[in-house]
C-alpha cells in the first residue's frame, strides 16, 4: 500500500498540487506555530517535515516511490538534503509515538548510522594483478560494560532543557514579520533526549555509551577494479545503542603511472625508437604490469611514422569479475630523428 502519511499530517491528497500543498502547509503552520500556540511544538515539527518533503519535486518523487523507508535511508546514508538531526528524531520515536503519524513505518526498525568512507591509494599494478591490503581504521563499539546505557543502574532522566527532543528551536528575527526557525542540538543532552546522573555514571566510557577501538579490515583489490570504485564492508561502522551500524566504503584512489595510461579495459603506452627503427624495423621489451616481458617486433619495409599507434589483443587490463579476459595494450611511437636532419628553417618531412 503506498505510504501518504506526510499527505494525510497536511490533510491533502497525493494528487495535491504544489500550490495546495503550500497553502495547507501556511494555514496549518499559522494554527501550530510555537510563538502561537506553545504546547503544540511536536505537532508544528510534524507539519514542517511534511512540508520539507513534499514542496520538494525530488524529495516528493523519493516519497512517493519508496515512503518514509526511504527518506530514512537517504538521511542516514548522509544526504545533504534532508535533516539528518531531524530525520532521527523522527524514526528515533522522540517526536511521534508508536501511534504517531509514523509509527507504522518505524516499528522494530532501528535507525541506521551514517557510513564511514576511507580512501585507499592504490597502484596499477595492484588494479591489474589484484591485491590483498590491511586497513587500520578507529571505530565507537557499545560499551560492554554498561551495555551502551552510560550509566552503572542504567537509569536515565528526560533533558529538561529540550523535553527529551534532542534539539531546541530558535527563532531569530530577519525583517519586518519575518522570523527565520533555526534547528539546534540540545547542549545539555548532546542530542540524545536523556541525561544521567553524575555520579551514576559508566566509569570505563564515562556515560558516553560507546568506546573508541581499533579494527583491522583486509580489504581484497580485484583484479579489473576501477579509480573511485567502492568496496563495502556492511555493517563495520560506527555503533550507538538503538542504531543499526552503517557501512565502511572504501574508495580506490588510482596513483598515476609513469609508463601506462589506463582507458576503461585497455592499456596505453609510449615507446621511443630511432629513425632507422621507424624505417627499418626493430624488436623490443616491454616489461608489462605483472613483470612480464614482451617481445614486441615490426619488421623492415613497413614505416612507423610518428605518433603511429600499433594494438596487442588481450595485453590490456584485465576484466572486473572476468579477470581472464583483458582488453588491448596500445602501444604509441614516438620517432626520435638526429640532429642533423634539422636545420634551422625546416623540419624533415617524411613521405606521406
Amino acid at each position: 500500500m503506498a505510504d501518504t502519511k506526510l499527505y494525510e499530517v497536511l490533510g491533502v491528497s497525493k494528487s495535491a498540487s504544489d500550490q495546495e500543498i503550500k497553502k495547507a502547509y501556511r494555514k496549518l503552520a499559522k494554527e501550530f506555530h510555537p510563538d502561537k500556540n506553545p504546547e503544540a511544538g511536536d505537532k508544528f515539527k510534524e507539519i514542517s517535515f511534511a512540508y520539507e518533503v513534499l514542496s520538494d519535486e525530488k524529495k516528493r518523487a523519493t516519497y512517493d516511490r519508496y515512503g518514509i523507508q526511504g527518506i530514512k535511508e537517504k538521511a542516514g546514508g548522509g544526504g545533504a538534503d534532508f535533516s539528518d538531526d531531524l530525520i532521527s528524531q523522527l524514526f528515533g520515536g522522540r517526536l511521534f509515538g508508536m501511534g504517531g503519524p509514523f509509527g507504522g513505518h518505524s516499528r522494530g526498525r532501528p535507525h541506521r548510522g551514517e557510513d564511514t568512507v576511507h580512501p585507499l591509494k592504490v597502484s596499477l599494478e595492484d588494479l591489474y594483478n589484484g591485491k590483498t591490503t590491511k586497513l587500520q581504521l578507529t571505530k565507537s563499539v557499545i560499551c560492554s560494560t554498561c551495555n551502551g546505557k552510560g550509566s552503572k543502574s542504567g537509569a536515565t532522566f528526560t533533558c529538561a532543557s529540550c523535553r527529551g527532543c534532542g534539539f531546541k528551536i530558535h527563532h531569530r528575527i530577519i525583517g519586518p514579520n519575518m522570523t527565520q526557525q533555526i534547528q539546534a542540538r540540545c547542549s545539555d543532552c548532546q542530542g540524545e533526549g536523556e541525561v544521567m546522573n553524575e555520579k551514576d555514571r559508566c566509569g570505563s566510557c564515562a556515560g558516553r555509551k560507546t568506546l573508541s577501538v581499533k579494527k583491522v579490515l583486509e580489504v581484497n583489490v580485484d583484479k579489473g577494479m576501477k579509480e573511485m570504485q567502492k568496496i563495502y564492508f556492511r555493517g563495520e561502522g560506527d555503533q550507538q545503542p538503538d542504531q543499526e551500524p552503517g557501512d565502511v566504503i572504501i574508495v580506490l584512489e588510482q596513483k598515476p603511472h609513469d609508463r601506462f595510461q589506463r582507458q576503461g579495459i585497455n592499456l596505453v603506452t609510449t615507446e621511443t625508437i630511432t629513425l632507422t627503427e621507424a624505417l627499418c624495423g626493430f624488436t623490443k621489451v616491454i616489461k608489462h604490469l605483472d613483470d612480464r616481458q614482451l617481445l614486441i617486433t615490426h619488421p623492415p619495409g613497413e614505416v612507423i611514422k610518428p605518433e603511429d599507434i600499433k594494438g596487442i589483443v588481450g595485453e590490456g587490463m584485465p576484466i572486473y569479475k572476468n579477470p581472464y579476459e583483458k582488453g588491448t595494450l596500445y602501444i604509441k611511437f614516438d620517432v626520435q630523428f638526429p640532429e642533423s636532419y634539422f636545420n634551422n628553417d625546416a623540419k624533415l618531412k617524411l613521405p606521406p
